[in-house]
């Protein structure tokens, strides 16, 4: 049963500076070559980053457990995303973070499972009446209803606000721009080029993208906001309700507009873009292996039949999980972490100095060699038995104090959703049709994905 989903064939031979800009402009993965897959430690020197990438499990404990402080994200990271994020959770660090995270705490009470599961199902109701618009056995493109419809599951979980479709849209087409962008962006600075430059060639864009974003989220939570500050009772219950209620212990001062709208902006991003790509990659990998679907919509049958889905029911999916997991480690949501080194140290008897980037990528981890049988193969059973898998060489939520804090809230959404396409639809990938798989800020299908969906008799 075991099959070899599309990844982009890897260069022979390492590119020369010039080909490495040329390549990973567009996306990480255009870079990589046959020793990226085998190496336990890179180093790809830049004119303004010199940037070591690390694929040693050992040594990656050290950067996200051991030694966590002495390799705090980057600044490169913090720049690049400051103008959609701003100084949220995910790229602040130190103290800054702590405190950050300490604040948040009762807002991700919020996002319990238990709390949050009805919302998680009018999200994915909607998505299927748009499914029953298409005739039976046409062809569609999944990748943007899976971008919809976890984004809509965060609009209703965040702001208790259904995402409006011409909105969505807007929305979200800046999103594929900001990442677009993002990227080019991150080559620009790694080859010094002058700010003037770039703001010609694609900075203007990105900022442009990253206000459309903002704005959205600025409209919904302004209202709400002031209505606080005018001493008005907070009588919805949802994350965005906490975040108004929230007081910092040490100044006995509230969150600021801005600060609400960085944290908000945040949990956008990382709650429906990452998890958009896994569901898609796995849908992706469903059409490609029937003998694999049919065992999931046996499960499906023998757990709910054809009930309405309950939390139970998702528990209980073991299989689909199964599937669910070996997709995040072919295909993982962020296939890169940025981090940099605070100090001058060494690792594997090399030398790093102080300032230089470190990435730790789950991408060639996960398809090491050394690590798993058949890197490239899609494989179910490998998550059968935790045992089986080496301690460090599967982290598609990160690892560590930094670990995907939506972690449990990810993988209950996506077993829900997987399940109801499943029950309804077959899935079979169209004719001919290959992804252009890019590293961005997430790992997504550059040209969609299109796949027949026949309904279930």
């Amino acid at each position: 049963m075991a099959q070899c989903p599309f990844h982009p064939k890897p260069h022979k031979n390492k590119a020369t500076l010039f080909t490495t800009f040329l390549l990973k402009r567009r996306s990480w993965l255009d870079g990589l070559y046959e020793r990226s897959y085998k190496m336990k430690m890179g180093r790809v020197k830049m004119p303004g980053l010199d940037l070591h990438v690390i694929n040693d499990p050992k040594e990656v404990r050290r950067v996200m457990i051991d030694d966590v402080k002495e390799f705090p994200k980057s600044d490169l990271l913090h720049e690049l995303l400051n103008p959609l994020l701003g100084d949220s959770i995910f790229t602040t660090n130190g103290q800054v973070w702590e405190k950050q995270r300490e604040l948040l705490r009762p807002s991700f009470e919020m996002t319990r499972i238990n709390k949050v599961f009805g919302l998680m199902n009018d999200a994915v109701n909607e998505i299927m009446k748009k499914f029953d618009k298409y005739s039976d056995g046409e062809i569609v493109e999944v990748d943007e209803h899976m971008t919809f419809v976890t984004a809509d599951v965060i609009f209703r979980t965040i702001m208790s606000e259904k995402l409006d479709e011409e909105k969505g849209k807007e929305v979200l087409e800046a999103f594929v721009t900001f990442q677009e962008e993002t990227a080019r962006a991150a080559m620009r600075k790694m080859f010094c080029f002058p700010k003037w430059l770039s703001y010609i060639l694609g900075e203007k864009k990105r900022l442009a993208a990253g206000e459309v974003i903002r704005k959205t989220l600025s409209d919904i939570i302004k209202p709400r906001y002031d209505a606080v500050t005018n001493g008005q009772e907070i009588v919805t219950e949802d994350i965005l309700s906490s975040l108004l209620k929230v007081i910092d212990a040490d100044t006995n001062k509230r969150f600021s507009f801005e600060e609400i709208l960085d944290q908000v902006a945040m949990l956008f991003l990382a709650g429906h873009e990452t998890t958009a790509s896994s569901l898609t990659w796995t849908l992706y990998i469903l059409s490609m292996t029937p003998e694999c679907q049919e065992k999931v919509y046996e499960e499906i049958q023998e757990i709910a039949k054809d009930e309405a889905f309950t939390i139970h029911h998702i528990r209980k999916m073991k299989y689909l999980t199964n599937v669910f997991k070996e997709s995040l480690r072919l295909y993982p949501p962020v296939g890169f972490f940025a981090r940099e080194s605070k100090e001058e140290t060494t690792m594997r008897k090399k030398l790093i100095k102080k300032g230089a980037g470190i990435v730790v990528a789950p991408w060639l981890i996960h398809r090491h060699e050394d690590f798993w049988e058949n890197p490239h193969e899609f494989d179910p059973s490998r998550h059968e038995d935790k045992g089986n898998i080496q301690k460090g060489t599967y982290l598609p939520f990160g690892m560590g104090e930094r670990i995907c804090i939506g972690q449990g809230f990810a993988m209950q959404e996506s077993i829900l959703i997987l399940s109801t396409i499943l029950r309804t639809y077959k899935l079979e990938l169209k004719e001919d049709f290959v992804p252009d798989v890019v590293g961005r800020l997430t790992i997504r299908s550059a040209n969609g994905m299109y796949i027949k969906m026949t309904k279930r008799k």
